[in-house]
């Protein structure tokens, strides 16, 4: 994407710049901090793509993955699906107001201390795992069993981090792991195939599902 840059700076969490063109983003099941020119902001994960305008200024944020965020923010995931809320909406007003007013003077700065300066919350391991397995691929059914769990305790414990049950994350993540294969130059019909979509048509399903889009237009966001 054009003006959008990021680099890691933790175990699953990205710090990222953006010029502020609008744009689709597509689900990810993560969470995010932003400083959006004005204020903080926290985006939480989408279930389907979320169109953003950009509002034409520059952004920074924290993207957290593998579950980290509800940790670090102290909010749960399922609580901020598919919105966005002030910072103060989510810590006290306090503690929000001397956040933004270090992160106004340098963002990316600001922000890249705050996760080097705190340790992984409790049980951010256990995210850490499912979010691994489901991007490798790994069913549910065989995921709740190698943890020693039952599926739907598994669906209870995803909700607060990352927004939604293992079933749709895998199939968030699935539809990544295609996205990447059609841009390396695989045919789509072969993504489908190798990514255990039923047939090209069950794919090109999924892309509008979860992209609101084609699998050709995906190709060219």
């Amino acid at each position: 994407m054009a003006g959008y840059r990021e680099r890691r700076i933790a175990p699953g969490v990205v710090l990222w710049s953006s010029d502020g063109a609008p744009g689709t983003i597509l689900p990810d099941g993560c969470l995010d901090l932003i400083w959006n020119g004005r204020g903080l902001v926290v985006a939480g994960p989408d279930a389907g793509p979320r169109v953003h305008d950009g509002g034409g200024r520059a952004h920074v944020g924290l993207r957290f993955s593998h579950g980290r965020g509800p940790g670090f923010l102290a909010v749960r995931a399922d609580h901020l699906r598919d919105t966005t809320v002030d910072l103060d909406a989510v810590w006290s007003d306090a503690a929000a107001r001397a956040l933004t007013a270090r992160v106004a003077d340098d963002p990316a700065g600001a922000l890249a201390h705050l996760v080097t300066a705190r340790p992984p919350a409790p049980g951010e391991r256990f995210g850490a795992r499912v979010f691994a397995a489901l991007a490798r691929g790994q069913d549910v059914a065989g995921l709740a069993d190698d943890l020693g769990t039952t599926s739907r305790t598994l669906h209870r414990r995803c909700l607060p981090l990352f927004g939604y049950g293992p079933q749709h994350l895998g199939r968030i993540l699935r539809l990544q792991r295609a996205l990447a294969r059609a841009r390396a130059g695989t045919p789509w019909a072969e993504v489908a195939a190798v990514e255990g979509f039923a047939d090209q048509p069950h794919l090109a399903r999924e892309v509008r599902a979860l992209a609101g889009t084609t699998p050709t237009g995906l190709l060219t966001r």
